[in-house]
């Protein structure tokens, strides 16, 4: 047998493992991190494409942090976000509003990202507009 399954079965507890502290775990930085682009396999799309970029673009901003607390939170609030994507395609994401609370936390440069992020997000929901549609304007 595999080393690797052999640690892998060594990993697994005896006892059964509850529903709710599973998914309280948090993963490691790169696993979380493909997680995260497996998850958004099942997003129509567009917006698969801009949750790669914005996730690929964090975790590379956060690459060289080294305070724990601030890792933490980090990894949390992507655990949190994994948790909420939908595990089959056929399941629309419906997202959620920013809760109040949150947002009072945030620095200044979240702030700045989270209104960047507003005016992507609704450059990606603009209609396309063809030659015709724009000649009929006046």
């Amino acid at each position: 047998m595999r080393a690797s399954l052999v640690k892998l079965a060594e990993s697994i507890s005896k006892s059964p493992l509850k529903l709710t502290e599973a998914s309280a775990m948090l993963y490691p930085p790169l696993p979380l991190y493909r997680r995260l682009l497996r998850g958004h396999r099942n997003l129509l799309p567009y917006m698969r494409s801009l949750g790669d970029e914005y996730v690929k673009a964090e975790f590379r901003r956060h690459k060289e942090v080294t305070n724990p607390v601030y890792i933490m939170g980090f990894l949390s609030q992507w655990k949190s976000y994994l948790d909420q994507l939908p595990s089959d395609s056929k399941v629309p994401f419906a997202g959620k509003k920013l809760d109040a609370t949150a947002f009072e936390k945030m620095s200044k440069e979240q702030l700045g990202q989270l209104y960047e992020l507003m005016h992507t997000a609704k450059d990606v929901w603009k209609p396309v507009q063809t030659g015709e549609e724009q000649e009929e304007k006046p």
